[in-house]
């Protein structure tokens, strides 16, 4: 430990710059994730009399939309293009989350009854 501290004194140019470097990485760290986070809302969507409500909805990049399903028969939310992942039969009061982490139009339906229909548009805010 003596060593190292005396080697520090003889090099004070390389000791500032270390703690220079140091100084910068511990302010620049956080603004990096703060630049890179997505907004965190979460909507909630409702399954009911055979639709899905709100049909059409934009959101912004980075929420979540939560499906729940009101109805007595049983629900699917399924992706039309396969965007995003399908949900499993949502029985009454079940709940499906998908989070939107990229721009579009994502249309969906369910596969038990192809007749209901909906489109999230994902936009930057």
């Amino acid at each position: 430990m003596r060593y190292a501290f005396s080697r520090i004194i003889t090099h004070p140019l390389r000791a500032c710059a270390a703690l220079a470097l140091v100084c910068c990485a511990a302010f620049v760290t956080p603004a990096i994730y703060a630049a890179a986070a997505l907004p965190s809302s979460t909507i909630d969507l409702n399954i009911a009399k055979f639709a899905f409500a709100p049909k059409e909805i934009t959101i912004a990049l980075g929420t979540k939309i939560t499906w729940t399903n009101r109805d007595e028969a049983p629900h699917t939310v399924t992706s039309n293009d396969k965007s995003f992942a399908t949900s499993k039969g949502l029985d009454t009061d079940d709940k499906f989350e998908h989070t939107f982490t990229s721009e579009g139009d994502f249309s969906y339906i369910c596969t038990v009854h192809p007749f209901m229909t909906g489109v999230v548009h994902v936009r930057k805010q």
